[in-house]
């Protein structure tokens, strides 16, 4: 599982990365959206490699490859995009840099492989759901899908996903909400970051 978050705040940043942390989630995605976010990433970046030793922080809604090199400069461990650039993959794959581009049809995703994609992201995962996810996996065994949008940490979601056959999965809004952010709760988002991992550990040994 990878959250993903944004927020300009940096001392909230770091806060929600504690918390994913401490709930057991090690890959976090840092979603590029505001002004100056290449900014905050830099500094929570660096607050996970002083503070958070296993942390593996990365960057999302990337749709160019000079951005892509400007995270990576940063210290982006990977790289997700929202659609399929093959400029974006030659700069990752220059610094072989794992970069997951956002895909919606078969023949998006076997350019993605072909370009060197190792998991694919599926977006908006909620419009294509769990079928489609089992229609690609029917020919095509191999692939690794992630699908991103409209994933939530309860039971009757994650089993359709993972029955399906993918991968991992993004949350965003469902797992890291406006309120926890609003109410600073914490120690909400540490439970709910482990109950879903938990989840899904087992919904994967069936």
């Amino acid at each position: 599982m990878v959250p993903l978050f944004y927020h300009a705040d940096i001392e909230l940043g770091k806060a929600v990365l504690k918390a994913c942390y401490e709930g057991g989630a090690h890959l976090l995605e840092f979603t590029n959206r505001g002004d100056y976010a290449h900014e905050v990433f830099r500094e929570l970046n660096k607050y996970a490699e002083a503070e958070l030793p296993e942390m593996i922080l990365g960057v999302g809604s990337v749709t160019d490859a000079g951005t892509a090199s400007l995270y990576m400069q940063l210290g982006a461990n990977f790289v997700v995009t929202p659609v399929l650039r093959e400029d974006i993959a030659v700069v990752c794959n220059r610094r072989k840099v794992l970069w997951s581009p956002g895909c919606g049809s078969l023949t998006e995703i076997c350019r993605a492989e072909e370009l060197g994609c190792e998991i694919v992201k599926l977006f908006p995962g909620g419009i294509y759901g769990p079928s489609f996810v089992k229609g690609i996996k029917g020919p095509q065994p191999w692939t690794s899908i992630m699908p991103t949008g409209g994933v939530a940490p309860t039971r009757e979601n994650l089993e359709g996903w993972f029955n399906a056959g993918v991968t991992c999965v993004g949350m965003g809004s469902k797992m890291i909400s406006k309120d926890i952010l609003k109410s600073k709760d914490f120690d909400k988002l540490t439970k709910r970051v482990a109950d879903a991992l938990a989840l899904i550990q087992e919904l994967k040994n069936q």
